[in-house]
């Protein structure tokens, strides 16, 4: 299972699939979704199977954005995200721990005594750490009987820092497509620096719950 999730995490980044996932190809795509009705829903739809594939869901947060606007392309971000969350803990439900546990190995072995101790606390900082996976948290969430409203809870926090840290990017890619003169570039490293410091703070964290 770690194999997998390494190879496909792997694909997305050095196969050609990183051409496919590129920001002028997403840039692109956003312009014709920003004219279509349906779209935001299909945009909030496809973090899901995102989710799965391990494809950057930064990317798709920053397709809404730039496609609707900032307020509905973060609500599409925000919906899509929990809804993604919230599939892969209803897998965690139906699959045995032990199951899951052999599957996700020592990823899923070190956080969960955090994961049962700290419920949403422990679901905010695992979300904002690169690994393990989203989906893998997810579906370990779910096969410890993690309780719904505080998976819902830690998962809504955890999307806040992320998604304010992709809308002032997309804003200024934006505004850089207007008038390349008026982008913030103290803006775009305030909000990498401050993404930054956040997942570095839960990193430590939880590194303090698993010892």
């Amino acid at each position: 299972m770690t194999v997998l999730l390494v190879a496909l995490a792997a694909a997305w980044r050095y196969t050609p699939l990183s051409q496919f996932a590129s920001p002028p190809r997403i840039l692109a795509f956003a312009r014709y979704l920003g004219h279509v009705a349906w779209a935001p829903f299909a945009v909030a739809a496809a973090y899901t199977p995102a989710a799965f594939i391990l494809f950057p869901r930064a990317l798709i947060t920053l397709l809404a954005i730039v496609a609707f606007g900032i307020w509905t392309g973060l609500a599409c971000a925000a919906a899509g995200i929990l809804c993604a969350a919230l599939a892969a803990y209803v897998i965690g439900r139906w699959l045995p721990a032990r199951l899951v546990e052999r599957l996700g190995g020592s990823k899923f072995e070190s956080m969960t005594p955090a994961l049962r101790e700290h419920g949403v606390m422990a679901l905010f900082a695992a979300n904002l750490v690169p690994t393990p996976p989203f989906v893998v948290q997810s579906i370990a969430a779910g096969a410890i009987r993690i309780d719904v409203w505080h998976f819902v809870l830690g998962n809504l926090l955890a999307i806040v820092p992320s998604t304010i840290a992709v809308a002032i990017f997309g804003h200024q890619l934006m505004t850089g497509l207007e008038d390349p003169s008026k982008v913030s570039y103290l803006a775009i490293g305030g909000a990498l620096v401050g993404l930054a410091l956040v997942g570095y703070l839960a990193g430590r964290w939880l590194a303090r719950q698993a010892k």
